[in-house]
């Protein structure tokens, strides 16, 4: 706790332990010390980093555990007109991982097959249009499909001495990749348990040289376990995205999903509708095939913004096959159209972030 007191904010208020920054301190023969650390709006980013070295210095301990809780985002201000690129706001104090990296937001469902990569693709794509320097995160470690979205299938390098390496992204269509699918055979399945996706995710963050962005988009996999958890215990995220189709066997596991989200203090930018409709090719009327309007009720059911609706569209599976996210290989269609104007919305809701 002495060594703790040491440590102050930049604007030279009062020390972390007297601020009760610092609780529920343990430590124990071995020499570890556990402690819960409580980051607030406006701390400096390198606070945790600080805590952590004067924790990891003081006589006797040999190990520091660090449960870092995230500042309480209240609600957003109302809903603006979005942002410039080169313009982008700063972003809210963040631990020290991803400490170049303005925005994070997650693409999440609970709930597989609703089309949720396929969305965090375009996504990242279409702000790479707008001129923002963008990241892609695969946090899908059973199903890694980013790779193939993209069209990219090489090794990435790792660089760096030893105990000190850093994984280098791949770049496609501008955007910086990291996939487990990377990392693994064509046809080699990830089979592990929790702890060890923890630790890819973890590695992920902090190992990989993203480099300067303005927004890193994390393709969560379905449902509310140890991804989603890790996700916000170890770094800031400014916002989750959910996608869903219209029916009620998807609109209620994202309705759980969203619950969780809130329980962990992590803001829902909104929802979107996939799969809303399949417009026949040859007469032009619209099928619900997995009816209609769910996402949209949802959204309005708990108070969210409603992102907006995409609809089936054949665009979506060939872009996705050939690797070039739809925004980019079929801007025109109709599922190209909705998914720039999902992430026109997604990017009006960032730019209420910040004053």
């Amino acid at each position: 706790m002495a060594a703790l007191a040491r440590i102050r904010p930049a604007d030279g208020g009062q020390d972390v332990v007297t601020s009760g920054h610092v609780q529920n301190l343990e430590a124990f023969e071995d020499g570890t010390v556990r402690f819960q650390f409580t980051l607030r709006a406006g701390d400096p980013g390198d606070l945790v980093k600080q805590v952590r070295a004067a924790a990891e210095g003081a006589t006797g301990v040999t190990s520091v555990k660090m449960n870092v809780q995230l500042p309480q985002m209240g609600p957003p201000s109302a809903r603006g007109g979005g942002l410039k690129p080169g313009s982008v706001p700063a972003p809210t104090p963040k631990p020290d991982i991803l400490a170049d990296v303005r925005h994070v937001v997650a693409v999440s469902s609970g709930k597989g097959g609703v089309g949720k990569s396929m969305v965090a693709a375009n996504l990242a794509a279409a702000f790479r249009t707008r001129g923002w320097r963008v990241g892609l995160l695969d946090a899908d470690i059973y199903g890694p499909n980013i790779p193939i979205m993209f069209g990219e299938d090489r090794r990435p390098r790792v660089t760096g001495e030893r105990g000190k390496e850093m994984i280098e992204p791949l770049e496609a269509h501008g955007v910086q990749l990291m996939s487990l699918g990377f990392l693994l055979d064509k046809e080699q399945p990830a089979i592990m348990r929790g702890p060890l996706i923890t630790g890819i995710l973890k590695q992920f963050l902090e190992q990989v040289a993203w480099g300067d962005l303005d927004l890193l988009v994390v393709d969560m996999p379905p449902g509310t376990g140890d991804a989603q958890l890790s996700l916000v215990q170890t770094i800031d995220v400014d916002g989750v995205v959910m996608v869903t189709t219209p029916q009620d066997v998807a609109t209620g596991d994202v309705r759980r999903a969203v619950k969780m989200f809130e329980r962990v203090n992590t803001r829902v930018l909104g929802v979107v509708e996939n799969m809303s409709g399949l417009s026949c090719p040859h007469c032009g009327e619209v099928v619900d095939v997995f009816g209609a309007g769910g996402g949209e009720r949802l959204a309005n059911e708990m108070k969210l913004p409603f992102l907006g609706r995409v609809p089936l569209d054949p665009a979506v599976r060939s872009a996705g096959d050939e690797g070039s996210p739809t925004v980019l290989a079929a801007p025109e269609s109709a599922a190209g159209a909705a998914l720039s104007a999902v992430a026109a919305a997604v990017e009006a809701n960032l730019g209420a972030l910040v004053p």
